[in-house]
């Protein structure tokens, strides 16, 4: 991940997000209409058809594969297994998680549900097997010691080991545990374990599909960000726009890992969360070029929906005492990083103009809630270019 270059970041990103790829052999995706590009599968909708499979197979005798599941929303995907086994009283089936065309981190991996058959009247209980995460800190929508098996993954198995008792006699009371293979080793590419799930990776899903470059599992991971930091007292945190500027907002503030929140390109969706979620202090920190675009009033610094307005510069270097030969020479800079050293050389502090102008762009997208902001301008080196006090809702 990057602060300043305006590039989608493709490593470090949580969940079921950008990453690492691999040959997948899951379900068949669909096409996405118009864009040419496929959906995939989340490690919910694998899980829960590795799940289906396995039961079948312990009351059946017999493994469909394909096997169909259907999703929250209706559609019925069909998964190819690719590893079976099956034993008295305990049946494991696998699926390749296909993530479409979605540079995911889980794309590859080998999703297995282990099934047993509990006692009547157990129900259905989680078990975290070898790769899959298991909650450490409160905050989560999932008890702390839980696996990381999200609800809705959750309630889908349920479902659907309850549609299997139906067709074929069981009474729907079985141990699940799901496993991932290396799934350690992709953990270390998302956020778990600085939300506290550790072990491996979380089962994720809402819809069972993934929607190529949809960025829902990184905003996803922020407002769990902001949950974790909450439970655990925290009443500072930091959004940062990439490993760098969150490195200076540790030496600023001194802040934990569990305040940091990994903001990326996405500063309206920690806005509009902590608006809900509040907290005393919010310290947005960044690159100079993505901060400007906030300044400007853009909640998503990513530079295919947003450019540095040079423009704009040039109008608060005026503001800043800088003539206008300065600020047509700032309004034709190549870069907005260009831009701030003519300024710099001039006297003119346009990064603590940028920084004070993000903060009151912030501050009004919180819209008077108790959170104080500050803003933190770095270079690509990691020095602070600009910078803007705290200031609350009324001013303060």
């Amino acid at each position: 991940m990057t602060d300043v270059a305006d590039a989608t970041a493709t490593a470090g990103t949580p969940g079921e997000a950008p990453g690492t790829a691999g040959k997948a052999a899951g379900g068949r995706a669909a096409q996405l209409q118009h864009t040419g590009l496929r959906h995939g599968w989340t490690t919910g909708a694998c899980a829960t058809a590795a799940t289906t499979a396995a039961y079948t197979a312990l009351l059946t005798g017999e493994f469909p594969d394909p096997v169909t599941i259907t999703l929250p929303k209706g559609q019925t995907p069909a998964f190819a297994l690719a590893a079976e086994q099956l034993e008295e009283g305990r049946a494991m089936a696998g699926i390749v998680k296909d993530a479409g065309d979605d540079p995911d981190v889980t794309h590859g991996a080998l999703i297995r549900a282990t099934v047993r058959i509990l006692p009547p009247g157990s129900g259905v209980v989680f078990r975290a097997g070898p790769g899959v995460g298991t909650v450490t800190r409160p905050g989560l929508p999932l008890d702390v010691g839980e696996p990381a098996i999200n609800p809705v993954p959750r309630q889908l198995m349920r479902d659907h080991v309850a549609g299997v008792a139906a067709r074929h006699g069981g009474s729907g009371d079985v141990e699940i545990e799901v496993s991932v293979d290396h799934g350690a080793e992709i953990a270390r590419s998302t956020w778990n374990p600085r939300l506290g799930i550790l072990g491996g990776i979380s089962i994720l899903g809402t819809t069972g599909i993934v929607v190529p470059y949809s960025c829902s599992a990184w905003i996803d991971s922020i407002r769990r960000g902001v949950d974790v930091a909450r439970a655990a007292g925290r009443r500072h945190v930091a959004g940062c726009t990439g490993s760098t500027s969150e490195k200076v907002a540790v030496a600023v503030h001194g802040l934990p890992e569990d305040a940091l929140l990994d903001m990326g390109d996405f500063a309206g969706a920690v806005l509009k969360y902590i608006r809900r979620h509040p907290v005393d202090r919010l310290t947005v920190a960044g690159g100079f070029a993505k901060l400007s675009k906030l300044a400007a009033g853009h909640l998503d610094l990513h530079s295919g929906r947003s450019q540095v307005d040079k423009g704009f510069l040039a109008e608060l270097a005026r503001r800043g005492g800088a003539g206008e030969e300065l600020a047509a020479a700032v309004a034709a800079a190549n870069t907005g990083l260009e831009a701030l050293r003519l300024c710099e050389a001039a006297g003119v502090p346009l990064g603590d103009l940028v920084a004070a102008t993000a903060r009151d762009e912030a501050l009004a997208v919180l819209r008077g809630a108790p959170v104080a902001v500050d803003v933190i301008c770095i270079d690509r080196a990691g020095a602070i270019v600009g910078r803007a006090g705290p200031v609350g809702p009324r001013g303060d």
